[in-house]
């Protein structure tokens, strides 16, 4: 009996065990660094869709998709803290000025920006 095989219908390759034909199955999961988003996301779609949890996790896709999830987090969020200190004409000078009320100013809108990446991508799927 041959050592290697490849099953011309599916395209695998198998090799010989004790007497039996065993698949050459490669994990392709990938092993990125997943940051504080993708631990809130994985949390939650554990606990609330465990379908879709098993599904990423036998398909080898789960830490991609939260690699994924991760990086989108991080940007909308980076953006939105952005966006609302232009809006609220929060400053360098006014840091300079009145450190009380900059600190203030940047604990509501990183609370703001964090509630809404939480609505819009961590706790929605």
């Amino acid at each position: 009996m041959k050592k290697h095989i490849t099953d011309e219908k599916n395209g695998l390759d198998y090799t010989l065990v004790n007497g039996v034909y065993l698949p050459n199955l490669i994990s392709t999961e990938t092993n990125y660094e997943i940051g504080h988003w993708g631990e809130r996301h994985l949390d939650y779609i554990m606990k609330y869709h465990k379908v879709f949890y098993t599904s990423l996790k036998t398909s080898c896709n789960l830490n991609s998709y939260l690699h994924e999830v991760d990086i989108r987090a991080t940007e909308m969020y980076d953006r939105l803290v952005m966006q609302l200190k232009e809006q609220q004409g929060i400053t360098e000078k006014l840091k300079a000025d009145d450190m009380k009320v900059w600190v203030q100013a940047m604990n509501n809108i990183t609370n703001q920006a964090r509630e809404i990446v939480y609505n819009e991508v961590i706790y929605a799927r």
